[in-house]
């Protein structure tokens, strides 16, 4: 009697012992990461996100000595860069992101429906690597030869060299990164939505405009809501793409340069691990770049309760009962 009720059982003890696995690889990453980044985090402080001069600092620590590690660090110009450049893609992959969705739900039919949501899926897929290749040679050069010009690269020489590598070539690509995943996970969100609710909307002589700003996308914006997060997810944490194009150094904008700070050098918290990571032989750059992922941490974990609590609100508009 006791193994049929084990045999009963096994799906849900399987599920049980899995998900335990999970949560204790997740707390083990937290644990690490922030164990290894505990020295320069107790050196710094709240200064490290306050305080800028990563670059120069990331040298005279790879320098010192173990036995007198050079530990202070400001890391404030590759948080502004990795805010700033996956909110500025984030922005333009949701626009495109929502109006690619309605056109593939709504407008496209049958077989080109089906087969633009899977070229969208299958750019989804796309190694990030190949996306930085093509940043480097499509987007680097169509920046440079826009925007860049010799009297402006005279003009603000004083406070960056100016190239086609900066903060709008790395959000272009990340744009183009992010796009696919907010498409294909609205796309999921609009097909969820009972047909009925769309033909009430026709019944009371509502256009197809208004069915899908009225009905539609209200009904669906809670898988609209994770396509977002999950595309932020993406893109703070992306490393390899960006770092190919974002010019590799923490540029902290300022508010007097206005536009002209896109075509500055920028250097987010995951390229800088990518870029820094041949110095790790040092304790003291270790433990920075430790920190970088301690912060990059954070930010996803702020973002996932987030996006929680947007949810629950959501859920709660909408009259559903709380779970």
């Amino acid at each position: 009697m006791k193994k049929k009720a084990i045999s009963a059982n096994l799906p849900q003890i399987i599920i049980y012992a899995l998900s335990a696995i999970s949560i204790a690889v997740i707390a083990f990453i937290f644990v690490f990461v922030f164990y290894r980044a505990f020295p320069t985090i107790k050196e710094n402080g709240i200064s490290l996100i306050t305080a800028s001069g990563f670059d120069r600092q990331i040298q005279q620590a790879f320098y010192s000595s173990d036995a007198e590690p050079m530990l202070t660090f400001g890391m404030l110009g590759l948080v502004s860069g990795t805010l700033i450049t996956t909110l500025s893609a984030l922005l333009f992959a949701t626009l495109m992101g929502i109006g690619a969705a309605i056109i593939i739900c709504e407008y496209a039919r049958g077989f080109v429906s089906r087969a633009l949501i899977a070229v969208v899926r299958l750019l989804a897929a796309v190694p990030s690597v190949v996306y930085g290749l093509i940043g480097i040679i499509v987007v680097v050069p169509a920046v440079e030869r826009l925007f860049v010009t010799v009297d402006r690269q005279i003009e603000y020489l004083s406070y960056f060299q100016m190239s086609g590598r900066g903060l709008l070539a790395a959000a272009i690509v990340l744009t183009f990164m992010i796009a696919p995943t907010v498409v294909s996970l609205t796309v999921d969100a609009i097909n969820a939505v009972p047909h009925s609710y769309k033909e009430t909307g026709y019944a009371f002589g509502m256009s197809k405009f208004r069915v899908i700003f009225k009905i539609i996308l209200p009904c669906a914006r809670s898988g609209i809501v994770a396509a977002i997060v999950l595309g932020a997810g993406r893109g703070i944490g992306e490393a390899i793409a960006v770092s190919m194009v974002c010019g590799g150094i923490g540029f902290l904008p300022k508010a007097s340069l206005g536009l002209m700070n896109f075509l500055a050098p920028t250097l987010p918290l995951a390229p800088a691990i990518i870029n820094k990571s041949e110095a790790m032989g040092s304790f003291a750059v270790e433990s920075a770049l430790f920190s970088c992922g301690a912060i990059l941490l954070m930010i996803g974990a702020f973002l996932s309760v987030g996006a929680k609590a947007v949810e629950k609100k959501m859920r709660k508009q909408a009259g559903y009962a709380e779970s």
